[in-house]
């Protein structure tokens, strides 16, 4: 027998008992489905047996980021099972796991089949009789060499790739009903805990729709976001034609050394948009408020630089300008629930100041810009009057810039507004997609810890708050902007590589931020690290690497 303490709670159970069976005494004091178990520190699947005695065990559920990951990752596995099942023949068609997309997961079709209504009905009922049957997920330890052989067999040419520049001697492969698939990640132990789920054609691909973190016992109707779709799939087809869709892929450029190829490519690509964007708003003639919003480490400070040039080409003069400088004094800001000042909401702007400030400008009257000093949490006036004249044009950088609550009195037709993310189209492999998150997350790590002296832990510690003020703040107006700007490039994370191992290393075994930590350098290790040296100066990487020409 061992003893197992759960939140205090001391239960016997006999030798070979699968944290599975323990978790199922316990689910009733969940109001989600548990799926990962935590024993004394480590993550542990539910299939794995409870082998120390008087092991301390906790459990994550879907509302927990780890288990909610576990849930779509298998759900990912059933979808690609099913849709194996209904071809007949794995060689014939293959599905992409591309990107997410509102509550769903973009997926893009290859070989001779075509994504019709019925062959979404037959993909359907495929993973719900495999769900039905609850069969279990298989793990299961492979010598690197013995599991490229497998995945060749099964056409997976990404997979052999990847793992030829892999250090370690095994790899693990799971296994459902015959077919084998890596998983960058945890797993439910069988299908029967799939419960959720919904799969429609959309576009040209599969989508398939999944419960939220937030929302873990319903599925969500899909929104379409047209232009953010339109935006990753340029992305994703670019990637494509250059030849460099997966990590892989990456590394192989690497070793041939095609990398700088790949990056004055990727360069030259960010600048034709950007010169784009500036075309467009020369060519209104009536814009005097360029907006910028995007999430956080997006690169919105290099797009405000490199976006002034472009518009100074056409013979307007930009001025840039931070909404952070209207912020209002320290003791006015609003506070969080856990009593933290919230810098994210639009109650902590001056709004009303600066529409009026706004306005003036607009008149063509002299106004006394502002400056918040973060170290006194004052706005400071210093002396720094403007005016704006026939060609004058503001580049206004900001959270809320797409909001137009914030810029609720100025004229509709003086507004450009500019979405700028950092949407990774980089895939571990076909069926792992690299979130924008992490990437995002990487690249604030990296920047803080350079310029401001932040730790990893500190960074890991904020980024849920971060996310939550993105979620209420930014994404829900990115579809009202007049353009989108994907910020990321195809080669950053082999770059971050080198500058955020170290970092993250630095944490330990006992701080809250470890199993993160311990996913990201899971993560990073699929990459070829590389250094930044023959990196353009104005590249939007500088901003967050160091080296930048620009103000950052």
């Amino acid at each position: 027998m061992v003893t197992v303490k759960v939140n205090g709670e001391e239960q016997r159970f006999p030798k070979g008992t699968t944290f599975e069976t323990v978790a199922k005494e316990y689910q009733n004091k969940f109001d989600a489905p548990i799926f990962i178990a935590i024993e004394n520190g480590k993550i542990r699947e539910l299939f794995k047996e409870v082998k120390r005695d008087n092991a301390e065990v906790s459990f994550l559920t879907m509302r927990d980021k780890i288990g909610h990951s576990t849930y779509v990752r298998s759900a990912t596995l059933l979808l690609v099972k099913a849709v194996a099942d209904v071809i007949g023949d794995i060689r014939k068609g293959k599905i992409k796991v591309e990107f997410s997309l509102a509550q769903g997961y973009y997926c893009s079709v290859k070989g001779d089949f075509k994504v019709t209504e019925e062959f979404i009905e037959k993909v359907k009922l495929r993973m719900q009789e495999i769900v039905d049957a609850n069969l279990p997920i298989v793990k299961q330890s492979y010598k690197i060499d013995k599991a490229r052989e497998l995945f060749a067999e099964q056409g997976m040419e990404d997979k052999e790739e990847l793992f030829w520049y892999r250090r370690s001697s095994y790899v693990n492969v799971y296994s459902l009903a015959g077919y084998y698939d890596y998983n960058y990640g945890y797993m439910v132990p069988s299908t029967g805990y799939i419960k959720l789920f919904d799969v429609q054609a959309y576009k040209e691909g599969i989508l398939l729709i999944l419960p939220t973190q937030e929302k873990p016992n319903e599925l969500l109707p899909f929104v379409p976001r047209e232009k953010l779709f339109a935006t990753l799939m340029e992305s994703k087809n670019w990637a494509e034609d250059i030849g460099v869709e997966t990590v892989g892929d990456l590394n192989k450029a690497i070793c041939e050394q095609r990398l700088q190829d790949v990056v004055l490519m990727q360069e030259a690509l960010q600048e034709r948009k950007i010169a784009e964007i500036a075309s467009e708003i020369a060519r209104r003639g009536n814009v005097k408020f360029v907006m910028i919003a995007g999430p956080s480490s997006s690169g919105k400070t290099t797009l405000s630089h490199r976006l002034s040039t472009q518009l100074r080409t056409h013979g307007l003069k930009p001025h840039p300008i931070a909404v952070d400088d209207y912020f209002v004094n320290r003791e006015l800001t609003p506070r969080d629930e856990n009593g933290d000042y919230n810098f994210e909401c639009l109650e902590a702007i001056d709004v009303e100041q600066f529409n009026k400030d706004m306005l003036d400008l607009l008149a063509g009257k002299t106004v006394e810009m502002p400056r918040f000093n973060f170290k006194t949490g004052q706005r400071e006036y210093n002396g720094d009057y403007k005016t704006l004249g026939p060609d004058d044009i503001l580049v206004i950088e900001g959270i809320h810039g797409l909001n137009d609550k914030m810029s609720y009195a100025l004229p509709k037709e003086s507004k450009y507004k500019i979405y700028i993310s950092a949407l990774t189209c980089l895939n571990v492999d076909e069926h792992n997609r690299i979130p924008t998150t992490d990437g995002r997350l990487l690249r604030r790590m990296v920047r803080d810890a350079r310029t401001r002296g932040t730790s990893a832990k500190r960074t890991l510690e904020m980024w849920n708050s971060v996310r939550r003020g993105e979620e209420e703040n930014i994404f829900p107006y990115q579809e009202s902007a007049d353009a989108m700007f994907n910020s990321a490039t195809i080669y950053e994370l082999a770059m971050l590589k080198i500058h955020a191992e170290p970092l993250l290393f630095g944490i330990k075994k006992e701080d809250s931020e470890y199993f993160e930590a311990k996913r990201l350098l899971k993560f990073l290790g699929y990459f070829l690290g590389i250094g930044n040296e023959e990196l353009p100066m104005n590249s939007i990487v500088r901003e967050f690497v160091g080296g930048s020409c620009f103000k950052v």
